[in-house]
């Protein structure tokens, strides 16, 4: 059945197979796959948290920088995920998870260097925050991956926890980064280390697991012949509508994950915070709270899959998108309230902090109705194909056997197009925060969000108007299980 971690014979939707043996194999992989994936994430977010405590090291940043540093690894990662999806039909799961989790020692390494220099240049800092794309493109090969591993009826959760793992990785980061480089403790739990803020132990660290994660895909993770495919059969699936209507959708949902998990600490941190007086200054300490959305998106995830499992992904991902429109202008309301702070005065930090149990609030609640939106998008993909191959063949035929060969290894491909643009959220999403053409920050973070509220309302009609409207053609999709 095996030859050097090959496996020829793979069979999940008999359930026979399944469950002598095949479930037991598919949950190594998935297991092996999330820590991968978790790596990867966090090292993609890495400057998310990093950046915030730069001032702090001595390096003289403007705000907008500070935000280009946190968009350019999504940007990257972004652009990585297209060639990472084809690289496991090319070259297996296992190999690839290997190939994907070593890479990420070069951002890692390169940070860990970097930080330790007061004198390194902007432009610097810039290529190397871009390496940490790396780490955003390993979810797409994780998820193609999986997707060839479980039957049709548990794609769902087994994409939602794969998804969740790497997700928590954002939480993760965001949450034990300033802990890591004695910056801050965690809500008094545990204590920052009184040596200073060294940021470089969080790059040594990570580089650390990424060996980790790169001898336990060795050791632990299969190839499946059965997902071997040519790169231009699968390119097909950018030809396909539903390709772009759910990119379309998944930039919203996933989108919004990923850009509001990088700008959330930098956003606490200029509205809610200033450093004076010392040592944790005044307001809201944005170390404390970074990674609560991030955590709250993750956790929501598998739950969003495992809706989608039983409802249909287009109902649970159009609900999603309502409570993103609701949770979105009620940010939006409370940042009006707020009182810019260009000169970091500690009485506005003072006064602005009476909002903040608002502005968190809501904010989470986007964070939640985007990680419901991430699990179901993800499940729809899979069974807009699976139910195309079965109303263009007969059961029980080989023609129905091979159209559903065909439609798993072009899912996996459309899960890595339509992750590919959701991931460009996360660099728009910074950017619009702080936009260079824009003088008062504030203003451009409320009409961000303001865009944000209507782009999520367009989503929406979208999702009704194709898979949920009685006369749509594509409302049969949803019907099946979409």
């Amino acid at each position: 059945m095996t030859t050097t971690r090959w496996i020829d014979d793979w069979r999940p939707e008999d359930p026979e197979f399944w469950e002598n043996g095949g479930r037991r194999v598919a949950r190594r992989n998935l297991v092996w796959s999330i820590f991968a994936e978790h790596l990867g994430f966090s090292v993609w977010l890495i400057w998310s948290v990093s950046a915030a405590f730069l001032l702090q090291m001595g390096f003289a940043f403007s705000p907008q920088q500070l935000f280009l540093l946190v968009a350019l690894p999504n940007l990257v990662g972004s652009l990585l995920r297209l060639p990472y999806t084809f690289a496991v039909p090319r070259f297996g799961g296992r190999n690839w998870t290997m190939i994907s989790a070593a890479l990420l020692l070069v951002p890692t390494l390169l940070f860990a260097v970097a930080v330790q220099d007061p004198g390194t240049p902007y432009w610097a800092f810039c290529l190397i925050a871009a390496t940490a794309g790396f780490g955003g493109g390993n979810f797409a090969s994780s998820m193609a991956n999986i997707n060839f591993f479980y039957p049709a009826d548990k794609k769902g959760t087994a994409l939602g926890l794969n998804a969740a793992g790497g997700n928590l990785g954002v939480s993760v980061i965001q949450l034990l980064l300033p802990v890591l480089i004695g910056g801050a403790g965690i809500f008094g739990l545990v204590k920052a280390s009184q040596g200073g803020i060294h940021l470089e132990t969080a790059g040594f660290v990570y580089a650390g697991l990424a060996v980790c994660a790169t001898v336990a895909a060795y050791l632990w993770m299969d190839n499946l012949t059965s997902a071997r495919s040519n790169p231009r059969a699968q390119l097909a699936v950018v030809r396909k509508r539903h390709t772009w209507i759910m990119a379309f959708l998944y930039i919203g949902t996933f989108g919004s994950f990923i850009g509001y998990s990088a700008a959330m600490p930098l956003l606490i941190k200029l509205n809610f915070w200033v450093p004076e007086p010392a040592p944790l200054g005044t307001g809201i300490y944005f170390a404390y709270f970074a990674f609560l959305g991030a955590g709250i998106g993750s956790v929501t995830r598998p739950f969003g899959g495992w809706l989608a499992d039983r409802l249909g992904g287009a109902r649970v991902t159009l609900a999603a998108l309502v409570g993103m429109v609701v949770s979105t202008l009620a940010v939006l309301v409370t940042l009006l309230q707020l009182t810019p702070n260009p000169g970091a005065d500690p009485a506005i930090a003072s006064d602005n902090r009476m909002y903040f149990p608002w502005f968190l609030g809501f904010f989470l609640l986007i964070f939640a109705a985007t990680g419901i939106g991430n699990g179901s998008a993800y499940k729809m993909i899979p069974a807009i194909w699976r139910r195309e191959a079965e109303t263009t063949t007969r059961a029980g035929t080989p023609e129905r056997a091979a159209a559903i060969d065909v439609a798993t290894k072009q899912s996996s491909a459309a899960l890595g197009v339509v992750g590919a643009a959701g991931a460009l959220g996360g660099f728009l999403i910074p950017i619009a925060f702080s936009s260079p053409w824009v003088d008062d920050p504030m203003a451009a973070t409320q009409g961000a969000f303001a865009v944000f509220a209507a782009y999520y309302v367009l989503c929406a009609l979208v999702c009704w108007g194709v898979y949920l409207r009685r006369p749509a053609r594509a409302a049969k999709l949803a019907m099946a299980g979409v």
